[in-house]
């Protein structure tokens, strides 16, 4: 129960970060990204520590940190370099936003609102089935052991 509370967050903040993003078409500073530079990491990284917790599993916790860093760190490097090559503000946006832990005020001025047909091109609606799939796997655990 408590996983899943922890891991609504995650998802919200993914589907909002994903209405926002203007993806190779202008350097997106608004919404969740007026506070950190990597929203949509942050909610998976919300999401796992409520699998983790839902998990009950040291070995759960292990696993995701292991794949966070072997995956997401060169990810989230090389998604910096090609911005910054590709929008010039990028320097400055990324000298006043943290790449992961979030700024208490937001960043500049909002440039753009939410969409849904942003969040519904960027297919984040997958994020919330995937949840949905890992749940049921741990309440058919659960229920077996």
């Amino acid at each position: 129960m408590v996983g899943t509370i922890v891991m609504i967050p995650g998802l919200l903040l993914r589907g909002l970060a994903s209405g926002h993003v203007q993806k190779d078409k202008q350097l997106t500073t608004s919404g969740p990204y007026a506070y950190t530079r990597n929203p949509l990491y942050v909610g998976s990284l919300i999401m796992a520590a409520g699998f983790a917790i839902a998990a009950r599993s040291w070995w759960v916790v292990a696993i995701m940190v292991f794949t966070f860093a072997l995956i997401y760190v060169p990810v989230i490097a090389g998604e910096e370099s090609y911005l910054r090559q590709t929008f010039p503000e990028y320097t400055d946006y990324a000298y006043h936003v943290p790449r992961l832990f979030p700024r208490l005020t937001p960043y500049g001025s909002q440039q753009s609102a939410y969409s849904s047909a942003r969040y519904w091109k960027h297919r984040e609606y997958q994020a919330s089935i995937g949840c949905a799939a890992m749940l049921a796997i741990l309440i058919v655990k659960m229920i077996l052991y």
